[in-house]
């Protein structure tokens, strides 16, 4: 959008923040000057050639972040349904190896334009499918088309060389077209008008201390804003011990997961500002662990994620209502059982700071996103409350209605950067260009995209046949 454009959401009700607390503003306007949020007020006058929204009975709600997802997976959705970490890991995380390219941009375009869908405006991506640096290319470009806001992490990661009846993985952990493909990205970034910026994606902490040490020092010294890696105690190497010992522990770290976390650990992330993010519906399925989201010792560096949508839908607002009332259902059980009454502790602002507010400081962006305040970065989700699922809960309490009968279905508008991504509930078409950071682009229609997409299932359906299970689980117990 031109610095001379503009948007007024007229005459709805506004959720803001003043700092960490929220505040209903009913019968408010929103007035968003090129990607800035301009004005808060009351009957605003929208400026010569402003483009008009009316919010009357609608809810305007600060976007939503995502701090934990893997976008590039739309192809594999409806196959984890009955599985846990471990059959992911073969049926889903490892097949990046039969991905194209190709298939690599449809599938993150997809992830991408799903999380717009359900009213996601940033999403931390960690992209473990870096198998050329045209899979990287590609993946950026579906990204930067697709109009989100993102962190593209790019992954260090182990790669197959053979999949038949055996399993052989390339001998280079991290060859040097990884690294030349690291320093061009990070010399170019960031992309999609500003909106994508590049981070790395980490969890070869079996790799010597000089090895680590130095790829994140360089990634530092790059410019990359953003350290992402998984975290699961008792199932992985404690990787936040290993980087304390190190001397790496920055707020520039995002932990996911952190199921199982201990005391002292949770200590030490706290002390270091840095962030976990919680998954629910993958960490219940999965055998992950019970979400740490709402644990005292770590709730105020909680944030929450999707992790994979092709196991679960893309909406944050699923993510909350699972992790917040199991948190509700366990400090019940305790209340129960010592003979107490049981109390709701732990309330609907919490909650939703953890998809908002708390997601921008997981990101270091607190100052840009996170909450509609002037001078912020437009970044903005509208809910229609005439559906029969949020009328007559929007009048009564906006929170509640958004995280406890809310869904996708309810979200009309989603804006990310001042530019509308969702209108009258269906997604825009999006442009793409021919490479990344190409001038020709070629609009698309989610139709479109949907035929392309079921074009590149089917593609990587036909390379599995051969495949063993059984000699991706011997060649590792965990492969990440």
């Amino acid at each position: 959008m031109a610095e001379d454009q503009s948007l007024l959401l007229q005459n709805g009700t506004v959720l803001a923040h003043e700092g960490d607390k929220l505040k209903v503003l009913r019968n408010h306007d929103v007035l968003i000057r090129g990607n800035r949020i301009s004005r808060i007020g009351e009957r605003l006058s929208p400026p010569a050639g402003c483009k008009v929204i009316d919010c009357t009975r609608n809810i305007v709600s600060p976007g939503f972040i995502d701090t934990h997802h893997h976008l590039w997976q739309s192809q594999l959705k409806g196959r984890h349904g009955d599985e846990t970490l471990m059959e992911y890991m073969i049926s889903g995380n490892l097949q990046s190896y039969n991905y194209s390219p190709e298939d690599i941009f449809w599938g993150q375009l997809a992830g991408s334009l799903e999380s717009l869908d359900a009213g996601v405006t940033t999403v931390v991506d960690h992209a473990h499918m870096t198998y050329s640096p045209e899979h990287v290319t590609e993946a950026i470009r579906a990204t930067a088309s697709s109009g989100i806001r993102a962190f593209f992490c790019y992954a260090a990661m182990r790669r197959i060389s053979n999949w038949s009846s055996t399993m052989e993985f390339q001998e280079d952990a991290i060859p040097e077209w990884w690294h030349e493909t690291l320093d061009s990205l990070a010399a170019s970034q960031p992309f999609g008008d500003n909106r994508v910026h590049l981070g790395l994606a980490f969890d070869m902490h079996s790799l010597p201390k000089e090895t680590i040490v130095s790829l994140w020092e360089k990634c530092r010294a790059l410019g990359l804003k953003l350290i992402t890696t998984h975290y699961v105690a008792g199932a992985m190497l404690n990787s936040i011990e290993l980087l304390s010992d190190y001397g790496l522990l920055k707020n520039d770290i995002l932990v996911s997961h952190a199921t199982g976390i201990s005391e002292a650990d949770a200590k030490t992330l706290v002390a270091n500002d840095i962030f976990i993010s919680s998954t629910p519906d993958t960490e219940f399925q999965m055998g992950l662990g019970i979400p740490v989201a709402f644990r005292e010792d770590i709730k105020s560096h909680a944030s929450i994620g999707i992790d994979c949508h092709s196991n679960n839908s893309s909406d944050v607002l699923t993510q909350l209502r699972l992790g917040l009332q199991h948190a509700r259902a366990a400090d019940n059980a305790t209340a129960s059982q010592s003979g107490q009454y049981p109390t709701v502790k732990i309330k609907l602002e919490e909650a939703f700071n953890l998809g908002t507010i708390q997601g921008a400081k997981a990101v270091n962006m607190e100052e840009q996103l996170g909450s509609i305040t002037e001078g912020k970065l437009a970044d903005i989700v509208i809910f229609n409350t005439d559906t029969p699922s949020m009328v007559c809960a929007a009048e009564q309490n906006p929170l509640a209605a958004i995280l406890l009968h809310g869904s996708i279905r309810d979200i009309n508008t989603v804006i990310v950067d001042g530019k509308i991504r969702k209108e009258n509930g269906k997604l825009c078409d999006v442009s793409c260009p021919d490479e990344l950071g190409g001038r020709e682009a070629k609009s698309l229609t989610w139709t479109e995209i949907a035929e392309r997409l079921r074009e590149s299932r089917e593609r990587i359906v036909q390379k599995v046949h051969g495949q063993s299970g059984e000699a991706a689980l011997k060649a590792s117990p965990l492969l990440l």
